[in-house]
């Protein structure tokens, strides 16, 4: 059991089972809501129209960039031989 959904037993209370979420750290929510998003498979995610043509004009704009891309070490390297 992931350790955030441990740590949740101690939150839920009662026969309904219902969750005080306010109870939780900043850090506790932050964590379930990793857990929550990485149980969910692609599938589960859709996008609506608008959505998906925004994810694709920003793909096509990184490939058309990513030709022109200077890796961190170069850029590193030359900020480093400045004086």
């Amino acid at each position: 059991m992931p350790v955030v959904f441990s740590k949740l037993q101690r939150y839920i209370g009662g026969m309904a089972g219902t969750l005080d979420i306010a109870r939780l750290t900043t850090k506790e929510r932050l964590d379930l809501i990793a857990e929550l998003w990485d149980s969910l498979a692609p599938e589960d995610v859709s996008l609506s129209p608008t959505q998906d043509a925004e994810l694709a004009r920003r793909m096509a704009t990184f490939e058309a960039d990513a030709k022109a891309v200077v890796a961190w070490e170069d850029i590193e390297a030359g900020l480093n031989r400045r004086p």
